[in-house]
């Protein structure tokens, strides 16, 4: 299905819906990886149909490489999949307002970028974020030979503001969507510490936020057939918990979780 059209191509967006008896009403839209340059949605499939055997249509949409277009056309296109989602809700048998992005890596980036910087495009607000691998800074150290990535994504005449513009972690804020995050232990590209260091900026703004750190693993690791599944059954509860049905996953640890009800916790100070 055609996304959008604003450079010499089509966009398309690629559908995988779940049985209809098991859907959940909720769309994750999928973002490849490829250091912004590389990949295609084709590399979502497997992902996507993971979704899809859980309950969630899965859209694997594109988004034009750095070179297409230069940046920052790779984060209008991922707005542009939002506003197609959610204009075809209906028709995707989705509620509108239960739309999340999955990224791997760059694409990861880009979820989060859209996210953080969603009051530009208030149209295309999503409600989780899913993001795998992904770097929440440009600015931090890489390997040896490589550029930066503030570099390789916005050239070697970036400006300062220009980098944290395309900054995640500098969009941190409250109100930020729930988000999920992914790592392997071991990855030298994103190494953990940056995930961490993500995990407590969002924590401290208050945000729902899960994290996910993986021994044993490096770099794009959740399609190895030993982690597809698994991977996606975390991804699947966090939904649930924080878009699917909220209230339900409230109602539970009211009734059952003695620890979840007002009283509990550390005292406070006097005011």
């Amino acid at each position: 299905m055609q996304i959008s059209r604003r450079g010499p191509r089509d966009l398309a967006a690629h559908v995988f819906r779940p049985e209809p008896s098991q859907s959940l009403r909720t769309a994750v839209i999928l973002l490849h990886g490829g250091a912004w340059r590389f990949g295609s949605a084709e590399a979502m499939v497997p992902y996507a149909e993971a979704l899809a055997r859980l309950g969630f249509v899965a859209i694997a949409a594109e988004y034009r490489l750095l070179g297409e277009a230069p940046w920052p056309a790779q984060l209008d296109d991922v707005w542009d999949a939002i506003a197609w989602t959610r204009s075809r809700a209906g028709e995707l048998g989705i509620d509108a307002d239960k739309i999340a992005l999955q990224g791997f890596s760059a694409g990861g980036h880009l979820a989060l970028l859209a996210a953080g910087r969603g009051a530009e495009r208030p149209e295309c607000g999503v409600a989780a974020v899913i993001s795998l691998f992904a770097p929440p800074r440009l600015d931090g150290p890489t390997l040896p030979g490589l550029p930066s990535l503030a570099v390789a994504l916005l050239g070697p005449a970036a400006t300062p503001a220009e980098v944290l513009a395309a900054t995640p972690i500098h969009h941190v804020r409250e109100g930020f969507p729930p988000t999920f995050l992914l790592s392997g232990m071991s990855d030298f590209l994103v190494p953990p510490a940056a995930t961490l260091e993500l995990h407590h900026a969002l924590a401290a703004a208050h945000v729902d936020v899960d994290l996910h750190l993986y021994h044993g693993h490096t770099h794009e690791f959740a399609a190895l057939p030993s982690m597809l599944e698994p991977v996606h059954a975390e991804i699947a509860s966090f939904l649930r918990r924080s878009v699917v049905d909220r209230a339900a996953h409230i109602a539970e640890n009211l009734e059952l979780n003695p620890f979840a009800r007002p009283g509990w916790g550390p005292p406070r100070s006097p005011e």
